[in-house]
C-alpha cells in the first residue's frame, strides 16, 4: 500500500510542476492530509531570468538624410541585423559579465554617441565587474551606429554593446 501511495504522490508533484509551466507561474505550494499524522506538502518552484532588453538609441535629425539614402542598399540587410545585433560584423560585445557605465565619473560626458567617429583603441565604454572598472575598447576605426545598453544596464558574457561600422 505504501507503494501506491508514493506513486501516487509522485503523480501528484508531476501534477503540479505541469500547472506551474502552463500557467507561468515561479511557485506554487500545496498541502495534502491523508490522515491524523500523514499529510504531504510540496513546494515546486522555478526561477525565470528575464534577458535585459536592448535600448535603442534615436538617431539625430542632422545624421537622417543620410541614414535614408543608405537605407534602399541596406535594406536586404535590415531584418537581420535587427533580429540579433550580436551577429553583426561591428558589434562589440562584452568580454565579461558587470555593469555598464557609458562615462568616466557621475555627471561627466558619455565616451560615445550615435555618429560619433571613434579611433581604434578608444574607449567606448566601461564594464564593472567585481569593483574594476575595465575599459571596453574599439576593435576599429568607425562611426557609431547604435549603442545596445544603457548606463547601469547588468551585461552578460557575449551581451552586444555597441554596433561600429
Amino acid at each position: 500500500m505504501t507503494d501506491t501511495k508514493h506513486e501516487a504522490d509522485v503523480a501528484f508533484i508531476k501534477a503540479l510542476a505541469e500547472l506551474l509551466r502552463e500557467n507561468d507561474l515561479t511557485e506554487l505550494e500545496v498541502g495534502r492530509e491523508y490522515g491524523d499524522d500523514d499529510s504531504l506538502n510540496v513546494r515546486v518552484s522555478r526561477v525565470v531570468q528575464a534577458a535585459p532588453a536592448p535600448v535603442q538609441v534615436a538617431v539625430p535629425a542632422a545624421a537622417a538624410p543620410v541614414a535614408a539614402a543608405a537605407a534602399p542598399a541596406a535594406a536586404p540587410e535590415a531584418p537581420a541585423a535587427a533580429e540579433d545585433p550580436a551577429s553583426h560584423p561591428g558589434a562589440v560585445t562584452s568580454p565579461m559579465v558587470g555593469t555598464v557605465y557609458m562615462q568616466p565619473e557621475p555627471g561627466a560626458p558619455s565616451f560615445i554617441s550615435v555618429g560619433a567617429s571613434v579611433s581604434e583603441g578608444d574607449t567606448l565604454l566601461i564594464v564593472e565587474a567585481m569593483k574594476t572598472m575595465n575599459h571596453i575598447h574599439a576593435p576599429k576605426s568607425g562611426t557609431i551606429k547604435r549603442i545596445l545598453v544603457g548606463d547601469g544596464d547588468a551585461v552578460e558574457f557575449g551581451t552586444p554593446l555597441v554596433i561600429v561600422e
